[in-house]
């Protein structure tokens, strides 16, 4: 297959923008507790996207997953089902520090844990060291942890530099040892949504196999990791509900609120999808043997959006020059990581 790291990364920029925008339509939802929301969020991005998207985009979409060995299938949803536990833990992670400084922190241990794992693994780390193409790629990661690194600084200044009610005025319920404890656990399992992706190969193969084009093979792959994603999170706010007694969020209340914080956060699931969509076209272009390095490239885009996004509902609203003058050399090269990476990758090709 042709690739063209270019349009690849263009794709993953598109796709981190979605990422680091679903949680906007979110900060909008009225008087529904974190569990309902999430769970209203969760049906279209985990469930009526990514079936809808795929029937679209494959041929024989039944066929293709009929005919995958189940090993691909049983991995794929294992690691959709531990992807979710981050997910939960991800989405408490920004609503206890915030767009900003959440995404940053529990980013940054997936995008490490997400990248290398997958190459070491396979036992391709010392191949793709042994390339200057791959030694560019390596230095590119390095450069992302970086400017992960400067975007995390800049919080722990912003921690020190506010008063309690100035940093609640923009995160209501913000806890930064909490935070970071369950940042830290959501990246690490968030990273799994890679290992998927790696497991789900098979899959991508019947699909293209069967007729499917090869930059949406990877959308037969996404219902599988996807589906085990919306069990642990729909289990886990069902359980929320019964204990916050808080079911009653679906159902009551004004008609006009009613209908809008079903569209919010719907509109928040279908923006999320995006980011699995326009990831999965992107790794097709970044070719097989560096396209481990998609994922820190989609990492690096995230968190470059999210901190535009805490920029834009004021989050650093009160912090000094220094602090803002860190967020954007954090923002800054992690766009020149992206660039690095990209460049490897083209190197290969």
């Amino acid at each position: 297959m042709t690739t063209n790291p270019a349009l690849g990364v263009l794709l993953h920029a598109i796709g981190g923008f979605a990422a680091g925008s679903f949680y906007a339509p979110l900060k909008k939802v009225q008087r529904w507790s974190w569990e309902s929301f999430w769970l209203v969020m969760g049906l279209a991005a985990w469930l009526a996207a990514p079936w809808a998207v795929a029937l679209m985009t494959t041929p024989d979409l039944f066929g293709v997953l009929a005919s995958s060995p189940a090993n691909a299938w049983g991995l794929c949803m294992i690691f959709g089902i531990l992807w979710g536990l981050g997910n939960l833990t991800f989405g408490l992670s920004v609503r206890y520090l915030g767009m900003a400084l959440g995404y940053s922190v529990a980013l940054g241990f997936c995008m490490t844990f997400g990248t290398l794992v997958p190459p070491i693994v396979q036992g391709k780390l010392a191949e793709i060291l042994a390339a200057t193409s791959g030694i560019v790629i390596i230095g590119g990661i390095i450069l992302c942890l970086g400017g992960i690194g400067l975007c995390g600084w800049a919080g722990m200044s912003k921690e020190g530099e506010l008063t309690e009610e100035q940093k609640k005025a923009a995160v209501t319920e913000f806890a930064l040892g909490k935070g970071f404890a369950v940042a830290a656990m959501a990246g690490i399992l968030s990273a799994c949504f890679a290992f998927g992706l790696a497991a789900g190969k098979p899959i991508a193969e019947q699909s293209i196999a069967h007729g499917t084009a090869a930059v949406f093979s990877n959308n037969a792959v996404l219902v599988i990791i996807l589906l085990g994603g919306f069990a642990s999170n729909a289990t886990w706010c069902l359980i929320l509900n019964a204990r916050n007694r808080s079911f009653h969020d679906y159902v009551t209340g004004p008609a006009t609120r009613q209908v809008l914080n079903y569209f919010l956060s719907a509109l928040g699931g279908v923006i999320w999808y995006g980011q699995f969509f326009f990831y999965g076209m992107g790794t097709t272009q970044l070719g097989e043997r560096f396209d481990f390095s998609s994922w820190s490239i989609h990492m690096a885009f995230i968190i470059v959006f999210s901190n535009l996004w805490g920029i834009a509902f004021h989050e650093w609203r009160g912090t000094s020059r220094k602090t803002k003058a860190l967020v954007w050399a954090g923002i800054l090269t992690l766009i020149v990581s992206t660039t690095v990476i990209g460049y490897g990758n083209y190197l290969a090709e």
